[in-house]
């Protein structure tokens, strides 16, 4: 069944919310004072573990409700790489890339007014600014720029061939499982040096909302490094899109 473009734009603004709140929810359970995930203040309970599968989760479900109505992107460099493959009409990229960064900003919404309370409670600005965005935690734009390429690489790569594998219908399910697993996976091996963000959504959406809110213990935004988790993430996908699509096909 074909869906309208309108309603494709509903799925990947619900999508990218849904991925952007559990994620960034994640992170703030984790590290502000207070929360149930943070039983020693500052030191993180759940941790690096729980912030992995969150976000694995936060792709895998909206894959599940809407990959058969959007192609569940909820990354503009996962938008971009298609177009430029020839696979996604450079028509739709604009609307496209506007819900999931639409979306980003909703999600973040949430997680502010759900752990309001605890951003106040949470002194720290570094640890308030990490439930938001992304930096470099050896302050290199050069290291982040890698670590996001890299990354955002191989999750186009291993997706495309997850969905690329789809013989049967209980394929599809597999293969959202499997990107599910994917990001989880990421986090957990490339995420140290970045946080990271794999998506310039993710990263921008929050980042905004950061920069205009009157958020408590608040710092700079670091916008003048804001550029990385948004172009380093295009050019990976795009790189590893066509690392698929040449020995392979699409």
């Amino acid at each position: 069944m074909e869906h309208s473009w309108m309603l494709k734009y509903f799925a990947e603004f619900f999508g990218t919310l849904i991925m952007v709140m559990f994620g960034n929810g994640a992170v703030a359970n984790s590290f502000l004072k207070g929360t149930t995930g943070n039983a020693h203040d500052g030191k993180a309970n759940g941790g690096w573990i729980l912030i992995a599968f969150s976000f694995g989760f936060g792709v895998m479900l909206p894959a599940m409700l809407f990959g058969s109505i959007s192609g569940n992107h909820l990354n503009p460099a996962v938008t971009l790489a298609q177009a430029t493959a020839s696979v996604f009409p450079w028509a739709q990229v604009t609307p496209y890339i506007i819900s999931q960064v639409l979306g980003a900003i909703c999600g973040q919404l949430l997680i502010i007014t759900i752990y309001w309370p605890y951003i106040k409670k949470s002194t720290d600005s570094n640890i308030v600014f990490a439930c938001f965005a992304t930096s470099d935690c050896v302050n290199s734009k050069w290291n982040g720029f890698i670590s996001e390429l890299v990354g955002t690489g191989v999750l186009m790569f291993v997706a495309i061939g997850l969905y690329k594998g789809m013989f049967f219908k209980q394929a599809v399910d597999i293969a959202n499982i499997g990107v599910g697993f994917l990001i989880t996976a990421l986090v957990m091996a490339l995420g140290g040096p970045t946080g990271p963000a794999l998506n310039p959504a993710r990263d921008f959406g929050p980042r905004l909302v950061y920069s205009i809110l009157p958020i408590p213990n608040k710092k700079d935004a670091h916008w003048s490094y804001g550029w990385v988790p948004v172009v380093a993430p295009i050019l990976g996908a795009i790189i590893g899109i066509f690392l698929y699509k040449i020995p392979f096909g699409l």
